[in-house]
């Protein structure tokens, strides 16, 4: 059947080449055969592969060798190799820098047919093509190359095909978000709205308006009758971002929308009934929150029905190369340059760093290398420069406000020497909202009649 995946299999052992080829034709799918590196590497640029099974020691250059130039020159191509006792420290060392996976030899065909069906779900992320027929592209967007995100996916993917609400978690920069789109995509409910909310950046005096809407008059200000996020997600995705910031109040609101299946804007009398499916995200510890009163626990047990966990950049380093190959493409159209890459000492440095502000601060590095490049390839110097940059980059928008609304606080009422009624006159605020936020941020009008701020 020649409608399947395309495979790549070199090996120099023509025996061992035509029994893999068999056992692959026999799984349906497409095979190309080469007998050394230098041929695959041929084939690759006239019919490019989904997948690379090569064995290690090949005559000239070997499957080592073959991989290197591949993370280069095509770092969403995985490749699975295979090898002799004698080789697996290199393989093991292979895998950290990238390599799919490897196999010893004798190995199983069944484990080698599973290996291939994972990283097919690798490079249908990776480029957009379906992993087998008939499958969406769900999972665009995201994009790995490790076994714990590739479990993940999987998890995901089951999940999507259910109604349960879902809480994802993660630190900031993880890609809550794109994950929670690609659960919607995969979801019955794809073709209906995906609507997205983020909890602790909106002001808590217009939260509930946005997310539940109002009626003409129910409060100074509503001129005219306004839908809420909710109502706009009707028989799609209501996904809320960081819920741990919601407040209270808020959530015996959204609590009674889950458990009634219906939401009554700010102002109305009557309920509108609504269909959707709940989303949830946090980087917050919410089994602490509700220790400490501030998560409601009828509310944290409606969202997390089911929970995934995306792990930290540090670790999944395997992603790494594939991730900012990925966001250069983007950005160097964005940016209308010829670039082609990185050069291989720059994607050392990118492989190796910390990443405390994990996917989203790779994307900024990589953004703004690809700024300052003048040439083809991205130089390490660059990427030195970006990485040592001291930047907010690793701040969500939610974060960078609460740290603004803090200082701004701790100024205000250093400035007053805590008089509030001072302070809020300052602010152009009434003094109610003044006590509120500083209640928000732990902060009292004691601490600061020394002139010095408190432990908070």
């Amino acid at each position: 059947m020649s409608g399947g995946a395309h495979i790549l299999v070199i090996d120099d052992d023509e025996d061992i080449l035509r029994l893999l080829t068999l056992r692959l034709q026999a799984r349906g799918f497409r095979v190309t055969a080469a007998t050394s590196a230098e041929e695959g590497l041929t084939k690759i640029a006239i019919d490019p592969p989904r997948v690379v099974v090569s064995d290690i020691r090949l005559p000239g250059r070997d499957g080592l060798s073959l991989f290197e130039e591949l993370r280069v020159t095509r770092p969403s191509l995985p490749v699975i190799l295979l090898t002799a006792h004698g080789t697996i420290p290199d393989a093991v060392d292979a895998t950290s820098r990238g390599v799919f996976g490897y196999l010893t030899k004798p190995f199983d065909s069944q484990t080698l047919l599973s290996k291939i069906d994972q990283a097919l779900t690798l490079s249908a992320a990776a480029t957009g093509q379906p992993a087998a027929a008939g499958d969406e592209k769900w999972a665009e967007g995201v994009v790995y190359r490790s076994t714990r995100m590739a479990e993940l996916m999987a998890d995901a993917r089951m999940i999507a095909a259910s109604d349960a609400s879902v809480l994802i978690r993660g630190e900031s920069g993880t890609g809550k978000e794109v994950l929670a789109r690609a659960i919607h995509r995969a979801s019955p409910r794809a073709q209906k709205p995906f609507i997205a909310i983020n909890c602790g950046a909106i002001p808590e005096p217009l939260l509930e308006s946005e997310l539940f809407g109002h009626v003409r008059g129910a409060f100074t200000g509503a001129a005219t009758a306004r839908r809420g996020l909710v109502q706009a997600a009707d028989g799609g995705t209501l996904f809320l971002d960081e819920i741990g910031d919601m407040p209270l109040a808020l959530q015996v609101k959204l609590l009674r929308v889950l458990q009634e299946r219906a939401v009554r804007p700010v102002g109305a009398t009557q309920s509108e009934a609504v269909d959707v499916r709940l989303i949830s995200a946090t980087h917050r510890d919410l089994e602490a929150a509700m220790a400490q009163g501030q998560f409601r626990e009828d509310l944290y047990y409606r969202l997390d029905v089911v929970s995934l966990t995306l792990p930290r950049l540090d670790d999944r380093r395997e992603d790494i190369p594939l991730l900012a190959a990925h966001f250069l493409r983007q950005l160097a159209k964005k940016y209308g340059k010829p670039i082609s890459g990185f050069a291989p000492d720059a994607l050392e440095a990118l492989a190796t760093a910390s990443w405390p502000g994990n996917v989203r601060q790779l994307f900024n590095v990589v953004e703004q290398s690809c700024a300052l490049t003048s040439t083809p390839l991205i130089p390490a110097s660059l990427v030195q420069r970006a990485l040592r940059a001291p930047t907010m980059e690793a701040l969500s928008y939610a974060e960078a406000k609460q740290r603004f609304e803090r200082d701004y606080l701790v100024s205000l009422l250093k400035l007053t020497d805590g008089n509030v009624a001072d302070a809020a006159r300052i602010a152009d605020r009434n003094r109610t909202e003044l006590y509120r936020l500083l209640q928000k941020y732990d902060l009292t009008p004691a601490m600061f009649r020394n002139g010095e701020e408190g432990e908070s």
